[in-house]
């Protein structure tokens, strides 16, 4: 919904009546992770995406059903291969898709949320999309110190559950997780499986995950656009400020002149396991002080240009300074994978595949050379999950 917040706040300020399709579940090769979201308005004006086109036809149709009704439906879409003008995945996937309309006034929990995700202050919207016929559809916007909306008036639930439920969507908020959370009636969590429980999908909405680009190098102008093409807001750091200006760096959010140690030392209260740290300079005076501290960080990713050679020798400067193999292997060096790239534009596609397998799992091999899983981290999720419940 995110993606879409701002057409959303527009609609919600003008009054208008809207309905709001959201992935909540996904298995197999599902195009779409949860939270993506398509929103279609009483005019019938749509935006947003759930499935790349697959069900995007069936899906606004029940948009449209959702405004008119003003019901909230839970729909699974699954692979159809009998009726080759069913409505299905060609993927081979599972799409679960909670269609929720929202009249603004109606709801203060919704309200509240929109306004929140629209400003872009972090919140987890909490939404019942299986349960007591009563309940669903009913939502807890949460924030880090308060939360709008109430589930106890409804019939045969207690405050333990809403209690519970602020409690598990604000965790979810501070690891900017979203996904479903199973609970009792009595707030206790449930598996999916068990009777008489209610399922929440819970959104997180938080600030955009951060890209450090260290190096304002050309190259470094190709990784800056490729790392706002994937979400992140990016920040261009170099302490030469003949080469660290916006003119150079037209597309970062950021351009700052500072040595990188220095600039990260002051950045500890906005990076988090998200923030990638892309380190251009290959110049010791600048890689080593900056290295030094950037590999005992909790960030996602951090990684560093440079020849082989260059790479041995910062090793070793790393280990002279105190740095154990252990945090010495966190660094993705030489970074981006082997593409046999040349040029600025194809080396920032290399190191931004690198970025993606590393977060999401990828072997970093052609699709074509295996038969497994597309998908990593879902399969990863589900064999957790799995494990879990043998457990």
């Amino acid at each position: 919904m995110q993606d879409i917040a701002e057409q959303l706040q527009a609609w919600h300020a003008s009054g208008r009546t809207f309905a709001v399709a959201t992935v909540v579940g996904v298995s197999g090769s599902a195009p779409r992770d949860p939270g993506a979201a398509l929103a279609v308005d009483a005019d019938g004006e749509a935006v947003g995406s759930v499935s790349g086109g697959c069900v995007e036809g069936a899906v606004y149709e029940l948009c449209q059903e959702a405004v008119t009704s003003g019901r909230p439906v839970l729909e699974r879409f699954g692979y159809s291969d009998e009726d080759a003008f069913a409505v299905g995945l060609t993927c081979g996937g599972v799409l679960d898709v909670f269609v929720q309309p929202i009249t603004p006034g109606a709801d203060a929990a919704l309200d509240a949320g929109i306004t929140y995700i629209a400003s872009g202050t972090p919140v987890a919207l909490a939404r019942v999309i299986e349960g007591p016929a009563a309940l669903v559809g009913a939502t807890v916007t949460v924030t880090a110190d308060s939360h709008h909306g109430a589930l106890s008036p409804a019939p045969t639930t207690t405050g333990a559950l809403e209690r519970a439920a602020v409690a598990e969507a604000r965790a979810m908020l501070d690891a900017g997780r979203t996904g479903k959370v199973v609970l009792g009636l009595d707030g206790r969590p449930c598996d999916e499986e068990e009777l008489g429980t209610v399922t929440f999908f819970v959104e997180s909405y938080v600030p955009a995950p951060r890209m450090l680009v260290f190096g304002a190098i050309d190259f470094a102008a190709a990784v800056v656009r490729i790392g706002k093409f994937l979400g992140y807001h990016v920040t261009v750091c170099d302490a030469r400020p003949v080469f660290a200006t916006a003119r150079r760096f037209p597309d970062a959010d950021e351009v700052v002149v500072d040595w990188p140690h220095r600039y990260l030392d002051s950045q500890l209260d906005r990076i988090d396991g998200r923030t990638v740290l892309c380190v251009l300079t290959h110049d010791a005076k600048f890689d080593i002080p900056l290295l030094e501290r950037a590999l005992r960080l909790p960030v996602g990713f951090v990684g560093a240009m440079g020849s082989r050679r260059t790479h041995r020798d910062r090793n070793a400067r790393l280990r002279e300074v105190g740095l154990t193999d252990a945090e010495i292997a966190r660094l993705r060096s030489p970074i981006g994978l082997d593409l046999g790239a040349r040029t600025p534009e194809e080396t920032a596609v290399s190191v931004a595949a690198e970025i993606v397998a590393h977060r999401r799992g990828g072997s970093c091999l052609p699709l074509s050379a295996g038969d497994g899983p597309i998908h990593h981290d879902l399969a990863r999720a589900q064999e957790e999950k799995a494990r879990s419940h043998a457990a």
